[in-house]
């Protein structure tokens, strides 16, 4: 391969969520000398709030459970790099790894554990005032409203649980939904019915976020309780994710209907050498911190089939 400054590794994880951490303790396991890449370690998993379907813990916050797992990687030898992958490249028999700040890495093979990324409602006033009342944090920004009014859009479990952590700092959270039900998992759902301070909106959708230098109302799309707005001091867009694949799509990954990344029972896709795992792949339908675990545990079991030509 071309750059002789750059280190060769036999596995490059793309992503530190639960898929590529996973991944990397497996390949400790397998003595497969690799490298962890990720912009933010952790993935998504550590936003939230409250996890409480991963086995072993009864209750267990989402950051503090990645902490767990970052740890269980070092422990074993992981080398981990919290660095924003630029592009990777197909070279010969392995791979080449532009990062940003201009260094590049070598691997023979790559698993790509690059999970999902936040939808936006993409209507008025949602860019502009991003992080001025517009947040997809709520574990980030909760604590940020303290006795105010603020709003929820989206009916999943990330959107419930946004929800009633909100509810214990604000005065009065808007729950608003799409559908005439929720889409969530019912020990959520049951949770946010019997929470007073946080009041349901079925089957109404934002149409405009609108503030000053910070955002100060919300419109709806029909009328509630005869209004068409909403005053709101923060505005929480919960609304789901899709797959993260540019980096995938252009090494030429194939991609699902959905964008996400095709692979097959190992793990591996339609490139020699290249692996994915976790939500961005087509096989975790069910988004959950425990299949992508166990998607990256499969990937890096093919990846040492593949470094070893076993069958």
């Amino acid at each position: 391969m071309a750059d002789n400054q750059s280190k060769i590794y036999d596995l490059v994880i793309v992503g530190a969520g639960s898929a590529g951490l996973a991944a990397s303790i497996y390949a400790s396991r397998y003595k497969i000398n690799h490298l962890v890449v990720a912009h933010k370690p952790g993935g998504q998993a550590a936003w939230g709030h409250l996890i409480e379907n991963y086995p072993g813990y009864q209750s267990i916050a989402g950051q503090e459970l990645m902490d767990k797992f970052i740890e269980q990687a070092k422990n074993l030898g992981a080398e981990i790099k919290p660095v924003e992958v630029l592009e990777i490249i197909k070279q010969g028999q392995g791979f080449l790894i532009a990062l940003r700040g201009e260094e590049t890495i070598q691997t023979r093979s790559l698993i790509l554990a690059l999970g999902t990324e936040h939808k936006i409602l993409n209507i008025p006033g949602e860019k502009e005032f991003w992080a001025k009342g517009v947040s997809y944090c709520a574990t980030c920004d909760a604590p940020l409203y303290k006795n105010r009014t603020v709003a929820v859009v989206g009916g999943g479990d990330s959107a419930l649980t946004a929800a009633l952590l909100l509810a214990s700092y604000a005065t009065k959270v808007y729950l608003i939904h799409r559908r005439d039900v929720y889409r969530g998992q019912a020990a959520w759902e049951e949770k946010v019915m019997a929470t007073p301070n946080i009041e349901k909106i079925f089957s109404t959708n934002l149409v405009v976020i609108r503030g000053d230098q910070v955002v100060r109302e919300i419109a709806l799309d029909k009328p509630y309780q005869g209004a068409m707005s909403l005053k709101v001091d923060g505005l929480f867009v919960e609304i789901g994710s899709a797959p993260s694949t540019y980096l995938a799509q252009k090494l030429g990954a194939a991609l699902d209907d959905q964008e996400y990344i095709k692979v097959d029972q190992n793990c591996q896709t339609n490139i020699a050498g290249v692996f994915a795992a976790g939500d961005v792949t087509n096989q975790t339908r069910l988004k959950q911190i425990l299949t992508a675990a166990s998607q990256g545990a499969m990937a890096t079991y093919g990846v040492y089939q593949y470094l070893n030509k076993k069958s």
